[in-house]
């Protein structure tokens, strides 16, 4: 069953990233179905091509009015609507499956899904928002399909028994994770996004989870051009994949982009053209045969150059960098520091991750 359940996750992941254009005529029957669930008439369709066009695009027929603005979607009826009639839904199939089955497909099937949209999918919604209200959080959290996978899982692996009620409910809300990109629900018109064209990724966690990641283009594209950049699960500036230098990475306010950028060129070449001064080195007690080099990055500032102690996926070690106070000359006190244990604490150490 734990292994079914394993499979199940990976085929909606997969749906999930799907690059295939939309299924439109599914997409619209099934937002019908749900828009008659809470009382309403179907809406008028508008499909866009990215998150982002769907954020600044006014659909044909909406009012000029504020109350419709994008800006105001935390103010809207119809998101909470459609979540509180998805959780009823929830709350009736739970009642139908024991608390310990359930439990284990969260575990094998739910969380790993919402890890894995929340750092893909939902990375390119807050660059598209900016800055992502809890409201409109909890609306995408609503359209994810972890949740629609959880009771996927729980039919298919658990021979969990659903009435057709609940079934026809919850094959409404499967529609349309299954045939679409994201979508946004006013009184009469929907606003539907198409999926991305390319998405890049890279597995991160033990169940499976995957991040954004791409070291030579977008992390991903949308038709219309739109992209969102990605290092390993962090949101950068293109420049960070494109044309990182020295001179930027000096310029660049933001601490994680800085990383990012740096880990892009490499930090070896990094030191090499930055001319950072070497002030110490030893070996790494906590990490047997690597060492540690402490850099003079400027006043006040110093970095220590350290080795992973765990194996990355690729089997290599990973090189990186961590920014320590200016007034450490040994690199074992530096990297003691790190983990708030003083050099003897560190020395001490049998081995780090």
């Amino acid at each position: 069953m734990q292994r079914e359940a394993a499979e199940i996750r990976e085929e909606w992941l997969g749906r999930a990233l799907s690059t295939l254009p939309a299924d439109r005529t599914a997409a619209e029957a099934a937002i019908s179905g749900l828009y008659r669930l809470i009382g309403l008439d179907p809406p008028r369709f508008h499909w866009v091509s990215s998150p982002v066009a769907a954020l600044t695009t006014v659909p044909p027929g909406v009012p000029p009015r504020p109350a419709e603005a994008v800006e105001r979607m935390p103010e809207w009826s119809l998101p909470p609507r459609f979540s509180s009639s998805m959780r009823r839904l929830c709350l009736d199939l739970d009642a139908r499956i024991h608390p310990s089955v359930s439990g284990l497909f969260r575990q094998e099937v739910r969380d790993p899904l919402t890890r894995s949209s929340d750092s893909s999918l939902r990375m390119a919604l807050r660059a598209a928002h900016d800055v992502e209200h809890h409201a409109t959080s909890a609306w995408y959290q609503t359209q994810c399909v972890s949740w629609v996978a959880h009771y996927d899982a729980l039919r298919r692996a658990a021979g969990a028994v659903f009435t057709s009620e609940q079934i026809r409910r919850l094959d409404l809300w499967t529609a349309v994770a299954r045939s679409c990109g994201w979508w946004w629900p006013r009184q009469t018109v929907c606003v539907i996004s198409e999926r991305p064209v390319a998405v890049h990724t890279e597995v991160w966690g033990d169940d499976g989870e995957i991040r954004l990641h791409s070291a030579d283009g977008p992390a991903i594209r949308y038709a219309d051009g739109w992209d969102v950049y990605a290092w390993h699960g962090t949101r950068v500036p293109s420049w960070v994949i494109t044309d990182p230098s020295v001179h930027r990475i000096a310029r660049e306010a933001n601490v994680e982009v800085r990383r990012c950028a740096i880990e892009r060129i490499g930090w070896g070449t990094y030191i090499d053209r930055a001319g950072l001064r070497l002030v110490a080195s030893a070996p790494d007690p906590g990490n047997p045969g690597s060492e540690l080099r402490l850099y003079d990055v400027r006043r006040q500032t110093r970095v220590l150059l350290a080795i992973n102690g765990s194996v990355e996926r690729d089997g290599h070690r990973r090189q990186y960098g961590l920014t320590v106070p200016g007034s450490f000359n040994d690199p074992i006190a530096a990297a003691g520091w790190t983990y708030g244990l003083s050099a003897e604490q560190y020395s001490l150490l049998v081995r780090r991750t």
